[in-house]
């Protein structure tokens, strides 16, 4: 079940997000706080994925807050819903451009819109998870959904696949920025151009006269002939690179001649010219309503290393090189930065260890014992070596990192508990043809 902790003393928000966690009672659960050193003490031992931030709370420094989480980026991820006053806030928080933020609402959107933002997390609920938490098999994803004619939606989803890409080692730092921005605008020109019908004419005379642009698109959805259409979204997630296709339901444009134009700041359509300059191959088909588009997947290596393993060394491993042997006696604590790491138990090879395994010697570390398999570098490899005390040192200033870390191994237990049941059951499913044989 995920914890949806709510920072607010605003008896509106409140009670929406306790109705709509009601109607998702299998899924989510709230936890209201009205004071902001609880929540960021929650935040920090719970590691809650959503968090909703009401600034119009005057007793919640949500300011401090979103500090807190900013302060270790590998640790406190994403799922920030802001809730504000009115448009000029949400404004406001718009321009400070924050990858933690996945919606930015006004109190009566919040209040509308939110059941809705919660279907959309319970229908994908594998972007929604801790670093090292994860359960990828093959290195290979494939996934496709669909979206609405609301710009909450096309904020969702982004932060979705974003977020996914990043947290699980596919993507770097800066290819986070390149996708966020390529995603937002290939979907925005789907939803207001392709679905909508709104020409870039139409576009400029209702910005020039000083209205939103979101007001446009809710007068647009009214009409029966556009809301019933959808953005689809597909992506393939591969070794060496990740895919992106984006179909809308409308008629097609001229992308040429978007393309080939000059790009200058009063040109609000220049985002599809500086989307090339982000990512790889942006193609279109003849038509125009379907646009794809490829970014590099890195491989074998963490796009960011948390606070906590910055004081200490990284060691570099050539291939073969031993990290660990079995049996001797040593307790470190290797966080492993690039390469793949080769166990083995007794002259056997048991795993293959890479960055989204984050650790290397956590059993001996935890129980103090001798080691349970040697370990050898795969090619060219980097680690962080932690000796015991200095990491139970910095586990005492920062607890919710020994949480973290028994969390992780608890969740690994819990999916090698159930590999072992499934594959019982194929052993007897097997035991029992040879009898019936």
């Amino acid at each position: 079940m995920k914890k949806i902790l709510t920072a607010s003393t605003n008896p509106v928000v409140i009670e929406t997000v306790r109705s709509a966690c009601k109607t998702y009672a299998a899924y989510f659960s709230a936890e209201v706080f009205g004071a902001t050193e609880p929540v960021i003490s929650y935040i920090k031992y719970e590691i809650p994925e959503i968090k909703v931030l009401d600034y119009t709370s005057k007793e919640i420094r949500c300011e401090e807050i979103l500090d807190a989480i900013k302060g270790d980026a590998w640790l406190h991820y994403g799922g920030i819903i802001a809730v504000c006053s009115g448009t000029r806030q949400v404004e406001v928080l718009e321009e400070l451009k924050d990858n933690n933020m996945i919606a930015i609402l006004t109190v009566q959107n919040f209040k509308t819109h939110f059941s809705r933002v919660l279907r959309i997390l319970w229908q994908n609920q594998q972007f929604l998870f801790n670093r090292g938490m994860q359960d990828i098999i093959g290195g290979m994803e494939n996934g496709s959904f669909n979206c609405s004619n609301d710009p909450i939606d096309i904020r969702f989803y982004t932060n979705f696949l974003v977020s996914y890409l990043y947290n699980t080692n596919r993507i770097s730092a800066d290819d986070r920025y390149k996708l966020q921005m390529t995603l937002m605008e290939f979907l925005t020109n789907a939803l207001e151009h392709g679905n909508l019908g709104i020409t870039y004419e139409e576009k400029t005379k209702w910005l020039a006269s000083g209205r939103d642009i979101l007001q446009l698109i809710s007068v647009r959805n009214k009409d029966p002939k556009y809301k019933d259409r959808r953005i689809h979204i597909s992506y393939t997630i591969g070794k060496s690179k990740s895919t992106f296709t984006i179909k809308d339901d409308g008629k097609g444009f001229n992308w040429r001649k978007y393309i080939e134009a000059n790009v200058n700041e009063d040109f609000h359509g220049r985002g599809i010219s500086l989307s090339r300059d982000l990512v790889q191959r942006v193609s279109y088909n003849e038509a125009g309503n379907q646009v794809s588009f490829e970014l590099p997947t890195i491989r074998n290596q963490v796009n960011t290393i948390p606070g906590i393993m910055e004081p200490f060394a990284t060691i570099e491993y050539k291939n073969k090189d031993i990290v660990c042997r079995e049996n001797e006696v040593s307790s470190d604590l290797y966080f492993i930065v690039s390469g793949r790491f080769a166990v083995y138990v007794g002259k056997k090879l048991a795993a293959v260890l890479t960055p989204n395994d984050m650790f290397i010697g956590e059993m001996a570390f935890l129980l103090n014992e001798r080691r349970t398999a040697t370990v050898l570098a795969v090619g060219d490899c980097r680690l962080i070596k932690v000796p015991k005390t200095a990491f139970l040192t910095l586990i005492r200033k920062n607890p919710h990192y020994g949480i973290f870390l028994s969390k992780m191994l608890a969740q690994r237990l819990q999916r090698q508990t159930k590999n072992s049941i499934e594959l019982q059951k194929r052993l007897s499913a097997i035991e029992n043809l040879d009898v019936l044989d």
